[in-house]
């Protein structure tokens, strides 16, 4: 006989909402149905969810507060977290839907409370998650909400995709807590998104002029104007990791947002490319392998046609160094794809920072391959380039190692954002370098896009 119970029984087992419960049977996470306005749940199936769940969503179990306090969301294999602490941060709460992130999350950080997708937490179920209650002050909210919806490769259709939804609700919540500092992180092509997407089959001069919200940028441009009418000042650039001692040339957007209404100076960065303004020079991949050597190196292979032309190529090379007769042959029909197609048969430079890492090394348009060894780079490898501890254990099978890495924060990037917000909060002076070359593109920060935009409106 099955055994039926309600969602006010079902919630408690679960130690969930009742509103987070009835989600999961809309998702048919859990075998239920409906009785009127009211879903009936098999209990076997509860106990079954949370045997496959194994990591539930957990409250923490005591605060000490004796550093600033940050709630983290999207959180991932936690690189940004753990940048944020080492300048003297407390994270008290992560928030984050994959199964195998989670499991990491778990492992590192056993104390930590852990929910899952944002969209089923009111803003007091995650303070209360937090051990805190709405109205609490916290000092720092952080996350990089999903980035495909913004994503240079792909359709890039911003809000009017799902997960630019989840970045709105990510926003909400925070508005709701209203932290001190609001930092957001996320890829180069939230710079050029617009808010709603024409085709291009649809422009140019037989088509209607574009409207404002079809405009490049149009996503971060109603981004901005949502904190500003929140009350908080805003900065934000595009930052190459390297500048901050990161062995990789990983760059991203970088917002931060000050509830006091002074705003936020730029990062200060610690390397430059060839040691201009008296700073270290950018760390090279042989450096920072060298630095923790490996004597392990999981790795997924390279197919067998494949390594034929990586025979060829040396330290730093890519396809374009293959012999003329065999460039065609290698790529294929990409070969008449447009761009420079970098990323095909590509191996890493001994004497440079490492390109941004990738989920997936060993794909044909995104091959990260050691400078010498006939294989992609190693987990061991990408957790070196992202500066995670050597002991921080990233769960699930190979493709989920890599896919947390590539999405991670590189430590020192977490570090230096950190850095600016500690001191800023205990009230230290904190001097940027005026007119430093943050990334290798032009106006990608707020004042330039501040000058767009109003331009735009006039």
């Amino acid at each position: 006989m099955i055994n039926i119970i309600t969602v006010s029984d079902a919630a408690s087992i679960l130690s969930l909402s009742r509103q987070q419960t009835r989600n999961l049977c809309i998702q048919n996470k859990l075998n239920a149905y409906k009785s009127g306005g009211t879903w009936l749940i098999d209990k076997d199936s509860i106990f079954k969810f949370m045997a496959e769940k194994k990591t539930i969503d957990r409250k923490v179990l005591s605060i000490k507060k004796t550093n600033p306090i940050a709630l983290s969301f999207f959180s991932g294999a936690m690189g940004l977290d753990i940048g944020i602490e080492k300048a003297g941060f407390k994270t008290l709460l992560a928030c984050e839907i994959d199964k195998y992130a989670r499991k990491t999350i778990i492992k590192n950080k056993p104390d930590i409370a852990l929910i899952g997708d944002i969209r089923n937490y009111s803003s007091s179920e995650i303070m209360n998650y937090a051990g805190l209650k709405l109205g609490d002050e916290v000092d720092l909210i952080m996350g990089g909400p999903p980035c495909q919806a913004f994503s240079t490769a792909g359709k890039r259709l911003g809000f009017e995709d799902e997960r630019g939804n989840v970045f709105i609700k990510f926003l909400e919540v925070a508005f709701d807590i209203r932290p001190k500092y609001l930092v957001l992180e996320n890829v180069r092509g939230i710079l050029s998104t617009p808010l709603k997407h024409r085709p291009h089959s649809e422009r140019g001069e037989q088509f209607s002029p574009l409207l404002s919200e079809e405009q490049s940028g149009g996503v971060l441009h109603y981004i901005i104007r949502m904190i500003r009418n929140s009350g908080y000042t805003v900065s934000f650039n595009l930052y190459n990791a390297a500048n901050f001692g990161v062995p990789q040339t990983r760059e991203r957007v970088i917002i931060i947002c000050s509830r006091d209404g002074k705003k936020p100076p730029y990062l200060k960065p610690t390397h430059s490319e060839n040691g201009e303004y008296g700073l270290k020079k950018w760390v090279t991949f042989k450096e920072a392998v060298n630095r923790f050597p490996s004597k392990e190196n999981d790795y997924i292979e390279f197919p067998e046609k494949r390594l034929k032309y990586f025979r060829l190529l040396k330290s730093g090379e890519y396809w374009k160094n293959l012999p003329k007769h065999l460039q065609e042959e290698a790529l294929g029909k990409s070969f008449y794809l447009g761009g420079g197609k970098t990323g095909f048969l590509r191996r890493v430079s001994w004497d440079r920072p490492c390109p941004t890492l990738v989920t997936h090394p060993a794909m044909p348009a995104t091959d990260l391959a050691h400078p010498e060894e006939l294989r992609p780079l190693s987990i061991q490898e990408y957790k070196i380039i992202q500066q995670f501890p050597l002991d921080w254990v990233i769960e699930g099978k190979l493709l989920d190692k890599y896919k947390q890495l590539g999405n991670a924060v590189p430590i020192g990037l977490g570090q230096a954002i950190g850095d600016c917000i500690f001191k800023l909060i205990n009230g230290i002076e904190y001097e940027t370098i005026p007119n430093f070359k943050y990334s290798r593109y032009k106006n990608t920060s707020d004042i330039e896009f501040d000058i767009k935009f109003n331009k735009l409106k006039k």
